[in-house]
């Protein structure tokens, strides 16, 4: 019957795709894809990425757990994506299944769904694919389910994980918007809080068990949440105050109280791909990715990447070039990108640079730095990536006044930038992108003028050196504060104040010199309400998929008016999650989930920060965040 229904999608979605933007974004079939043989597997996951095929295909977190997964001869991992509206429709017209790239089998046969939370605006993503799967969307509906379901031509019988004991697929997630994961807990089955590399596997170890057992998807889940790192929401209970704010966590079964994310120690030794899929079409990052590190030490007091990844780790420069080396031969690219949250922070990135450039450069093969800092900029190293194809160079002040920038701890001085734009400009370059973000926490409109100054003065420099036709972009973000930051207790600014913000540095850059670029307000309202919320945000997000919302984090496609019809529908105040400043004593909705960093420390930065006080580098300096202990140091190589 399985192999009915892949040959039933196939064969109506040839016909449909030559109807639809992109069609290579369905079709499947590329280079270094993995086909295994479905009967002599024991476990099925789709790795699912919310957003479109050249969005997802650009994601590190897929390249690696695709390939990790499928390395394991007693697993199986297909790819699916989100469908482009216009293929949606058609799926829908044709009672098509959404289905797996590699095998054209509808997801609801599989036995594992696995999310990434990479953004919180593709939660709806989420619902909509599931609902495009024909898999009910709460995690409660899915349980004591007959598995045979039948369209309503009778064209298609489908018999989800035929001879099993899983009714439907269970739903997995995680990623970084893991770290409080609460508006789509009643959706997904389990969460994984950590690094996959080495969960993953054993995630799918005891399905496996319970498969061969024939449990119940109970019995796995109560298996599932004995392992570090895992988090099963329909085991927890939460309990609120009059005020709105949480009362009380109530813990069911014997799962623990609190989940400690899963770190990998030997991060040299991390499993890495040597073969990645070569898209058809075109991706965003279309490129041999290498990750030389991970984790950061620079404290940025609004970062949650720097924080929930710590601690810092490093790949060492021997490893890299041998998966360098197998990457562009495995693949034909013609760019290598070393990747991680301040790549210009590697210890031994000039190094890694020279021997890559030395290997690279007579095939014509570029290396890029996508991560620099001010304060660590080489102009040696930007002339070595560069020597094959020239572009731009982008960086990110984040604020335009020093005062701010020790709020934030950002750890670069307006020096910084301008000595660096001068060896930029003396070096060649005639464009520079600087990235700020408006309405941080204790922002004046002192600040605001600091970023048209400073745009001014990089100008400034730049005709010194004889550049008069220099450019520079301005892109400014709206701040979100997040979970598990020194700034998670910050309220955003008003969608009224931050327009106006924008609409003061508009006025004050009208130079054809300048390029000012600002996000929609929109969005980084409805961000920074399910970064910040619990779940009451459930039914909101329910009511969004079924008006229609999708696409949230793309502008076209972005309805504001229907977020606020939500809302007011739902009853729920949207200033309470995004704008008002939370108490340090109250229970947040994410206190449960333990990224390392110690809330003490968080509290203890926070208030640093609105007394102006910075924290070194943590390189130079232990700060005490509470990481380190349950991990080796920092692993730094000599370079």
């Amino acid at each position: 019957m399985l192999e009915k229904n892949k040959e039933w999608i196939r064969e109506k979605i040839d016909r449909i795709l030559p109807k639809v933007m992109k069609p290579g974004r369905y079709v499947g079939g590329e280079w270094n894809i993995i086909h295994k043989d479905w009967e002599k597997t024991d476990v099925h996951t789709a790795f699912v990425f919310p957003d479109v095929y050249e969005v997802g295909m650009s994601n590190l977190a897929l390249r690696i757990l695709y390939d990790l997964l499928n390395s394991y001869e007693e697993y199986l991992c297909e790819r699916a994506f989100a469908p482009w509206p216009d293929m949606e429709e058609k799926l829908k017209e044709e009672r098509i299944p959404l289905y797996a790239l590699e095998s054209f089998r509808p997801l609801k046969d599989f036995d594992v769904l696995a999310f990434t939370l990479q953004y919180e605006l593709s939660y709806t993503n989420i619902l909509n694919i599931l609902r495009l799967s024909e898999i009910p969307l709460r995690s409660a509906q899915r349980r004591n389910k007959t598995n045979e379901t039948t369209d309503s031509n009778k064209n298609l019988v489908t018999n989800s994980n035929m001879n099993t004991s899983l009714e439907y697929p269970l739903v997995i997630a995680g990623g970084p918007c893991a770290y409080n994961p609460e508006p789509l807990a009643p959706f997904v089955d389990v969460i994984l809080l950590g690094e996959g590399e080495e969960q993953f596997p054993a995630v799918l170890g005891i399905i496996k068990e319970g498969k061969e057992k024939g449990k119940s998807r109970e019995d796995i889940l109560a298996e599932l949440v004995k392992l570090q790192g895992i988090y099963v929401p329909e085991y927890y209970d939460f309990t609120y105050k009059p005020d709105g704010t949480i009362k009380e966590l109530k813990v069911n079964k014997n799962a623990p109280s609190v989940i400690k994310k899963v770190i990998i120690k030997d991060f040299s030794a991390a499993y890495f791909p040597e073969k990645v899929i070569v898209p058809y079409t075109e991706a965003v990052h279309d490129r041999v990715m290498l990750e030389v590190m991970r984790g950061c030490t620079r404290g940025c007091r609004f970062c949650q990447a720097g924080m929930i990844y710590r601690p810092l780790r490093e790949r060492s420069p021997e490893r890299l070039i041998e998966q360098a080396e197998k990457a562009i031969e495995a693949t034909g690219y013609e760019e290598i990108s070393l990747v991680s949250l301040s790549t210009s922070d590697y210890t031994c990135v000039n190094r890694v640079l020279e021997k890559l450039m030395t290997k690279m450069q007579g095939k014509g093969v570029s290396v890029s730095l996508p991560s620099l800092r001010l304060d660590s900029f080489d102009v040696r190293i930007a002339e070595q990536v560069q020597k094959v194809r020239k572009s731009g160079l982008t960086f990110a002040p984040e604020a335009g006044t020093q005062r701010l920038r020790d709020v934030i701890n950002k750890g670069v001085t307006e020096e910084d930038l301008l000595r660096t734009s001068e060896a930029a400009f003396r070096a060649g370059w005639s464009s520079i992108k600087l990235y700020y973000m408006i309405g941080l926490p204790t922002e004046t409109y002192e600040d605001l003028d600091g970023i048209v100054d400073q745009a001014k003065k990089v100008l400034e420099v730049a005709r010194k050196e004889g550049r008069r036709g220099a450019r520079v972009t301005v892109s400014a973000s709206s701040f979100v504060p997040k979970p598990h930051t020194p700034f998670q207790w910050e309220g955003q600014d008003s969608p009224e104040t931050l327009k106006e913000k924008q609409e003061y540095l508009r006025k004050k850059m009208r130079d054809n010199r300048i390029k000012f670029i600002y996000h929609d307000v929109g969005t980084s309202f409805m961000e920074a309400i399910f970064a910040r919320g619990d779940r009451r945000l459930a039914d909101l997000l329910e009511w969004a998929v079924q008006a229609g919302c999708k696409f949230d984090g793309w502008s076209e496609h972005f309805r504001y008016d229907l977020w606020l019809q939500g809302l007011a529908e739902k009853g729920i105040e949207p200033y309470f999650y995004a704008n008002r400043e939370y108490s340090a004593n109250e229970i947040l909705p994410w206190d449960h989930l333990d990224s390392g960093v110690s809330k003490e420390y968080l509290l203890e930065e926070h208030k640093k920060a609105l007394a102006g006080m910075v924290t070194p580098d943590c390189r130079g300096k232990c700060g005490h965040c509470g990481v380190c202990p349950d991990v080796a140091r920092t692993v730094r190589f000599k370079g």
